[in-house]
């Protein structure tokens, strides 16, 4: 039984990754809130991994909000790079496997084709620098770990773009969306299994992946494929814009190449829009080639 501690576990990872465990067996899963384990208070991270055991520890707690993350730099630092330096840390001194998730706001999207591991980091925003800060401590403490960087999350949890686009169109709000930023929606479903996966399997191929649905599309595209599967196309006002300002800088091109860990996991990843559409028909599905 390979025990495994999941951080942030009432975001939309962690609860993903909760309602996919009963696919799984062999699986000893504590998940672990803020309440029960705040990552940004050093003693209770040192106590709570002294008194615990465990095999694998997932990460799944982030400061997400990247616009607010231009004005609190300190907080997003503190959860994305330091918080991440003290979960390292213990890993490396208790044997255990650490699985972070990470970002392609990384990159400053201007490569104009999809970004493979080894390309050069250039993060436009605090987010992205505070991401890749947690990423670059990872690699220089610990040896046993998977950095999963991937796109565009969303899922049923949390706070996402999905959401906020039934949301607006629920209240009846016209909708004005980018053509100008093109990446790839991820269904935090399938990462939730590309993880589990890993960790069933026992792969020893550590280091660096990138993960999301394949395809590309821009956030425009994106809000009219949920308009038209949740059938509310017709009575939403969507309109396009060039320039949609926000506080943060964006990259306008930010697609990941997912080769190196389809062949390493021999797990599929799906067309988004396809994933999309299993996600409204509510349906289960494997992942798994």
């Amino acid at each position: 039984m390979k025990k495994v501690l999941v951080t942030g576990a009432k975001g939309q990872l962690g609860r993903c990754i909760r309602d996919a465990v009963s696919e799984y067996s062999g699986l000893d899963i504590f998940f672990a809130s803020k309440n029960e384990l705040d990552i940004e208070n050093t003693a209770l991270v040192e106590e709570f991994f002294k008194t615990n055991s465990f095999d694998y520890c997932i990460n799944a707690a982030a400061y997400t909000n990247v616009e607010k993350a231009e004005s609190e730099q300190d907080k997003a630092f503190m959860v994305n790079a330091q918080a991440v330096k003290k979960l390292a840390l213990q890993c490396k001194e208790a044997g255990i496997v650490f699985i972070h998730i990470s970002t392609d706001y990384v990159f400053d999207g201007k490569k104009k084709a999809p970004y493979v591991e080894e390309d050069i980091t250039n993060p436009l925003n605090v987010y992205g620098a505070s991401k890749l800060k947690g990423e670059q401590y990872i690699r220089e403490i610990c040896e046993r770990y998977f950095i999963i960087r991937t796109s565009w999350l969303y899922s049923q949890y949390g706070h996402n773009f999905l959401k906020s686009i039934l949301k607006f169109s629920k209240e009846g709000k016209r909708l004005t969306v980018t053509t100008e930023q093109t990446g790839t929606p991820t269904n935090a479903n399938d990462l939730a299994r590309l993880i589990l996966d890993i960790i069933v399997s026992g792969s020893e191929d550590y280091g660096l992946y990138h993960f999301s649905n394949e395809g590309e599309t821009t956030w425009y595209g994106f809000a009219e494929a949920i308009l038209k599967l949740s059938n509310q196309f017709d009575a939403t006002k969507l309109v396009k814009t060039r320039q949609y300002h926000t506080f943060a800088k964006r990259p306008e091109y930010c697609v990941l190449d997912k080769n190196k860990c389809i062949s390493t996991f021999q797990t599929l990843s799906l067309d988004w829009d396809l994933s999309l559409a299993k996600f409204f028909e509510n349906k289960t599905y494997s992942n798994k080639l």
